[in-house]
């Protein structure tokens, strides 16, 4: 098993692979086939797992481009709300097996608008006068 099946199992790969959004086509100007989608994912799947900055994705182990290539692909299937309907259908396949425990439930306050902000701080006040160059 290589490192890009490992991260990206083909369990995985099928429930994800129908909510990717489509490459456009490359036109008539020719160039690069796309990376595949999948090599993309074992490039994200990494990050999460490592923690590591896109930069040190192993690339070439991965066969997935480029870090900016994988970076870019993480970003327009944010951009499509792929993570968000990924979300849904694991809660509803896991809701089919009676296994969503809502009793350890928990809401990601980084999900929610915090509208009105937090207390705003009162101005720090000074502890001596304000000093300024001299003219000479």
């Amino acid at each position: 098993m290589n490192m890009q099946e490992a991260l990206v199992p083909d369990e995985l790969w099928q429930r994800i692979e129908p909510l990717l959004p489509a490459h456009k086509s490359g036109g008539s100007h020719g160039g690069r086939r796309p990376v595949s989608d999948r090599a993309c994912l074992a490039g994200i799947v990494f990050v999460l797992q490592s923690g590591c900055p896109w930069r040190l994705i192993p690339t070439r182990e991965l066969h997935c481009g480029s870090s900016t290539t994988v970076w870019r692909r993480f970003h327009a299937w944010t951009a499509a709300g792929v993570w968000d309907r990924l979300h849904e259908v694991l809660l509803v396949e896991l809701a089919a097996r009676g296994q969503i425990d809502l009793t350890k439930a928990v809401i990601d306050a980084q999900r929610l608008r915090a509208l009105f902000g937090g207390d705003t701080p009162a101005p720090i006040p000074r502890i001596g006068p304000k000093t300024a160059a001299k003219d000479t």
